[in-house]
């Protein structure tokens, strides 16, 4: 079979403006960012007067062998399209720190992919750059305010901003900068972040105006002063300034499928970080521009879904009808023990075994959240049928329907008799919540720890728990909690793959995030600036001397 950037660059691609006038945009709502891309005008969502349903993508815990959920999300909306029922897609833009590193790009593979792929999982529209740019202007003027006699008091010790860059790059986790004598600045410890774990990747993907997100920025609390109160952007002078930065960026993206249906890509928080779903704005637009929205949210269930529905959610006002939970049979046996290089070989003792990681997701997706799902199981080459059957059992037993995905082969055509499942299970139901908004923040990370990770308790280091009653002393008590964890199990321990017991979650370190309106709570060894594999992405990317690139998947 051909690689997925062979079958992205033979794509015929409609003119964007045509994407656009099959959804019923007027002309100067649309921005082009040349033939095939375009931004929306994002005012459009306060004048909806109407309200699509929208359909959640998930999947089960991620392993080496890949899940396919942006696979599953693209082909969905194809076949949903492809049945006569108006759909958009509305997916994340792709980090290059993943792009040139370990786990690739987010454009879905095969023959469910959004295109110009090359595009997507680049610079595209250049968001993610705006919002690292922003990042580092509020950096800069921390530092240029204690070095012009620190009107505002601000303890050098106690900046909790840090610098950002859109690369995977462990080199500048821990720095010390301001070196050189006092013209210089002043020497400190410091650190960089993934751009996509910036709080200004949070609020821009939950704000909803750009008086909205200037009103987020300001509220970023940023350093602390001598005597322990919080220092604001707002206080800083710098929130205008990066709302102007970030203006274009706030317009949604518009592309399209192969199968040149629309998607909106917006917006990229990661999911073991931060909050892992695509922009309030692009979403809210998506549901008002059709009938049916696919939407995303990142890694497994228990990270990207339990966001998603406990603070975009709950802060946007919206709900999913239906949920469609990813597996594959691959995976399952990486969650029953095999190793990466034996998963082609037929193995149903490890299905059985790794199964027990799909049943916790739907317990937790029916029965904690209270929502309509269905299994996608996406289909591989190598798959059994008797390995397919007892994975159908187990749905069964679980009271929720399995379906075969042949999207990544066949494209909408593969994905039909998902569709017409997720049209089955489709019902309006009020999400139950992990916690309460009022519940103590302490016992809002014990819910999320017992309910859905099924740990025995939590935690804390010292600094943890002192920042934890020093944020609801300040008055941040009621917000909701985002917990940064390893992806790869439901405890923040990598290697305890499977449906893990008999753990305790470790609360290492707490971050505020008061623009954002949410705590991130930082468990285990996971970090916020990623570092490269043994062997990158990287080193397989070329381009020839006419432009075409290689490698890009």
């Amino acid at each position: 079979m051909k690689s997925d950037i062979e079958i992205a660059q033979e794509a015929k691609m409609k003119p964007i403006a045509d994407i656009a006038a099959g959804l019923g945009l007027a002309d100067e709502d649309v921005i082009p960012y040349g033939r095939y891309k375009a931004k929306v005008n994002h005012r459009l969502i306060h004048k909806a007067s109407k309200q699509g349903k929208l359909i959640l993508v998930t999947a089960i815990s991620p392993t080496p062998a890949g899940e396919g959920k942006t696979t599953t999300s693209v082909g969905l909306a194809d076949a949903m399209n492809a049945i006569g029922k108006k759909t958009m897609l509305c997916l994340r833009e792709p980090s290059l720190g993943p792009v040139f590193g370990m786990k690739g790009g987010a454009a879905g593979g095969g023959y469910a992919q959004v295109v110009p792929m090359e595009d997507i999982n680049l610079h595209f529209t250049g968001d993610i750059h705006a919002i690292g740019t922003a990042n580092n202007l509020l950096a800069a003027m921390i530092d240029n305010s204690i070095q012009q006699g620190n009107p505002l008091n601000i303890d050098p010790r106690r900046i909790t901003w840090k610098r950002c860059m859109d690369m995977n790059d462990r080199q500048l986790r821990f720095i010390v900068d301001g070196l050189g004598g006092k013209v210089n600045g002043t020497p400190r410890e410091d650190g960089f972040d993934i751009t996509v774990a910036s709080e200004i990747m949070a609020i821009f993907c939950l704000a909803t105006s750009i008086s909205d997100l200037k009103e987020r920025l300001s509220k970023i609390v940023c350093a602390y002063t001598y005597d322990g109160k919080p220092v604001t952007a707002g206080d800083i002078g710098a929130a205008g300034a990066m709302t102007a930065l970030l203006k274009d960026a706030l317009d949604p993206n518009l592309v399209q499928t192969l199968e040149n249906n629309p998607a909106i890509i917006h917006g990229g928080p990661f999911a073991n970080i931060a909050h892992g779903c695509n922009s309030v704005m692009a979403t809210k637009l998506s549901l008002s521009l059709a009938d049916y929205v696919i939407t995303e949210a990142g890694f497994g269930a228990d990270l990207g879904a339990e966001k998603f529905l406990d603070i975009k959610c709950r802060y946007a006002g919206i709900a999913p009808s239906a949920c469609v939970l990813v597996a594959t049979l691959r995976a399952l046996k990486s969650h029953g023990g095999v190793a990466k290089a034996d998963l082609n070989t037929p193995n149903l003792e490890a299905v059985k075994k790794g199964a027990a990681n799909l049943v916790r997701h739907i317990d937790n997706m029916k029965n904690g959240f209270g929502l309509p799902v269905v299994v996608a199981i996406n289909a591989f080459p190598t798959d059994t049928a008797e390995e397919q059957a007892y994975v159908e059992q187990v749905c069964a037993e679980q009271g929720v329907p399995c379906v075969l995905s042949e999207v990544f082969a066949k494209g909408g055509e593969g994905g039909k008799a998902l569709a017409e499942k997720v049209l089955d299970i489709m019902e309006d139901r009020p999400i139950q919540y992990t916690y309460p908004l009022e519940m103590p923040l302490k016992d809002k990370i014990n819910a999320i720890a017992t309910k859905i990770y099924r740990a025995d308790g939590v935690n804390y280091s010292a600094a943890a728990s002192k920042t934890l009653a020093e944020l609801t002393e300040l008055g941040y008590g009621d917000l909701p909690v985002c917990i940064a964890k390893t992806q790869y199990s439901f405890s923040d321990n990598a290697k305890l793959t499977g449906a893990p017991t008999g753990f305790t979650m470790e609360v290492r370190e707490v971050r505020l995030a008061a623009g954002a309106g949410f705590v991130v709570v930082i468990c285990g060894s996971i970090m916020t600036m990623p570092g490269l594999p043994r062997k990158p992405a990287a080193v397989g990317i070329d381009v020839d001397a006419d432009g075409k690139i290689t490698g890009l998947f």
